[in-house]
């Protein structure tokens, strides 16, 4: 059978969707995993005088015991094509960015290669980028934590300080949703407004990343991360640490 072949629009779409998936699965799976303990711990409370009940329990932790080694099994699948190197990532391809790391592009055609002023459209959307060590060539990819999302807007639509950290528009946030960490995909236009914002399909978070990616709708406790970029010969690098916490809420 020959293979499929994509264009770069269409590979793009194709890995988000994957990285919504696998991101959402990993949230639900959580809470499957708190409520299947819940329900042990009220089971095992529970008094019984029923001769039965032993046996409906029984039957009761086999089907979780099974819905947990599904879970797993697909979880395991999921991850495998992504980290099928896991063990062979790089030092340093795991830490947060660094002052100096180039941005490039973390899916499509040119994944790998440097982002540019000329590949990002004024207006959006949005180009999900990694850091990459200009010394060693080390690409960060190894924590999902530290994709971004670069995106040039009219400086005139930004607030002064979003606008102060911008360079021609450009800028820069963490691509990981507050609420639950999954990745930020889409750039559409806001339920509550006439603007396009950054949208996490997992639960419908939206983002306005004119004012400093601040919440504009849905669950997300707090805005997106926001990173300091530089440009420099029509090229892209980091300028400083994350400004705010990066990634969603821990389960507790």
């Amino acid at each position: 059978m020959g293979s499929v072949t994509f264009n770069q629009s269409e590979q793009s779409h194709i890995d988000a969707l994957r990285r919504q998936f696998s991101a959402l699965f990993s949230a639900e799976f959580q809470r499957l995993l708190t409520g299947m303990s819940r329900a042990s711990f009220n089971a095992n409370s529970a008094s019984s005088e029923s001769a039965t009940e032993p046996e409906v329990d029984a039957r009761t932790e086999q089907t979780r015991r099974t819905l947990l080694l599904g879970a797993l099994a697909t979880t395991a699948c999921l991850g495998c094509s992504a980290r099928a190197h896991a063990g062979e990532d790089p030092p340093g391809s795991d830490e947060r960015p660094q002052k100096g790391d180039l941005l490039v592009f973390s899916e499509g055609d040119q994944e790998g290669k440097p982002v540019t002023l000329a590949d990002l459209p004024a207006g959006g959307p949005p180009v999900h980028a990694w850091p990459k060590d200009p010394k060693t060539s080390v690409v960060r990819s190894a924590s999902r934590l530290n994709e971004i999302l670069i995106i040039r807007l009219d400086p005139s639509e930004l607030d002064e300080q979003t606008r102060a950290r911008s360079v021609d528009g450009i800028i820069a946030y963490s691509a990981i949703c507050s609420h639950a960490g999954c990745p930020v995909t889409a750039w559409v236009k806001s339920d509550v407004g006439d603007k396009e914002v950054f949208k996490c399909m997992c639960h419908n978070s939206e983002y306005d990343p004119r004012a400093g990616a601040q919440v504009v709708f849905g669950p997300a406790p707090r805005r997106l991360a926001a990173l300091p970029i530089a440009l420099a010969d029509g090229s892209l690098s980091v300028a400083g640490n994350f400004i705010g916490k990066v990634g969603g809420v821990q389960p507790g």
